[in-house]
């Protein structure tokens, strides 16, 4: 049975996690590797363009040093990652010049996309890239990231890449075959999910093997929900099925497949929702609440009842109700330190206007 994307495929990204990259002693699997180039090369020469986002550079630089237990020091994740950072572009670089191919290594952190001109720029990079034939190869900038800048798992990583982008299809490669009901006797796969509901987040878990990788079905899941909003088609499937990228660029049913959403985000929307790291809080009352999410009008200043973080004029900051449940975010007119001076808050302008907005809890 063959699968039919909602719109033609013709830019991928394609990303491999380091359970694909490594193998038991955190080597660099050679014929995984040598497989993964070469399907790569054969979708080039059958006419799309395909970005890369490869894990891999912590357990190979582990791997190097012969330390096989992951470390939760960070210098010591930094050290590592910096190591196996040159180690997998030199494999990647040499498989793909067998194949007659050109690579690029571009390496991010979530200031690339929180900064509006740095994404548009990382945009234009990878665009003109691809425009000349070369593979980006895109991995999370481990070797200076903290806390404060980290995507959290390459997962994520990709799915803003694919939005940034404008992708037309996110290939996640796994080491299981998809998305399986875990709540079945026979833990049936899903072939494909229209919608991700609360009942398909709840199937999915964490990462199994702490060693190797961070994420798991439930990264995957949460990335593939920002991918959907920019139309985006998402599949996840195993990545040593053979030829598993051309064949689901043939339209094989493989793996799972995530329908893409029929009406796209706004990229200036999307990237509020899911690019720009917020920098506060935001709390409204039960008016505000209403008027935001059953009325679509502006967020005005009366309805603000109380305000934390660290945010400036501009800034992204999350909306909250009096609960504490998330129910929106956008840009701010005031910093925090306007709305501690405000002594009138009527007639004022309105705190997030309704296009600067984007509904996460409705």
């Amino acid at each position: 049975m063959s699968r039919m994307f909602l719109k033609k495929v013709k830019r991928v990204v394609v990303k491999v996690g380091s359970g694909l990259i490594a193998n038991e002693k955190f080597l660099p699997s050679n014929a995984r590797l040598r497989r993964l180039v070469e399907q790569i090369s054969c979708a080039q020469k059958n006419g799309y363009e395909v970005v890369l986002v490869s894990s891999g550079a912590i357990v190979l630089g582990m791997g190097e040093m012969g330390v096989l237990r992951r470390p939760s020091e960070l210098d010591q994740l930094q050290a590592f990652a910096s190591i196996g950072q040159a180690l997998l572009m030199k494999k990647y670089n040499d498989l793909f010049r067998k194949s007659k191919s050109k690579c690029s290594q571009i390496l991010l952190t979530w200031d690339d996309f929180h900064n509006h001109e740095r994404y548009k720029n990382v945009r234009q990079t990878i665009k003109t890239m691809l425009s000349w034939g070369v593979v980006p190869i895109i991995n999370e900038n481990d070797s200076v990231t903290n806390d404060e800048i980290k995507f959290g798992d390459n997962d994520k990583l990709s799915a803003l890449v694919a939005s940034c982008v404008e992708a037309d299809l996110l290939l996640i490669l796994s080491d299981v075959d998809g998305l399986y009901d875990m709540r079945t006797p026979d833990k049936k796969l899903f072939r494909e999910v229209k919608e991700i509901t609360k009942e398909i987040e709840s199937v999915a878990g964490g990462s199994v093997n702490k060693n190797v990788s961070k994420g798991g079905m439930k990264s995957k899941i949460d990335a593939i929900k920002i991918a959907v909003q920019s139309k985006i088609a998402c599949v996840i499937a195993h990545g040593q099925t053979e030829n598993v990228l051309n064949r689901v660029l043939a339209g094989e049913n493989i793996g799972t497949y995530f329908s893409e959403k029929e009406e796209k985000l706004l990229s200036h929307k999307h990237w509020i929702a899911f690019g720009a790291k917020p920098q506060g809080f935001i709390v409204v009352d039960d008016g505000a609440r209403k008027a935001v999410l059953d009325q679509g009008k502006s967020l005005l200043l009366p309805g603000i009842v109380s305000w934390s973080g660290h945010f400036k004029k501009g800034d992204v900051v999350v909306v909250q109700d009096k609960q504490g449940q998330e129910i929106g975010r956008g840009n701010i007119n005031y910093s925090i330190i306007d709305l501690h001076d405000l002594t009138d808050k009527k007639g004022q302008r309105e705190a997030i206007h309704r296009d600067d907005l984007v509904l996460t809890g409705k």
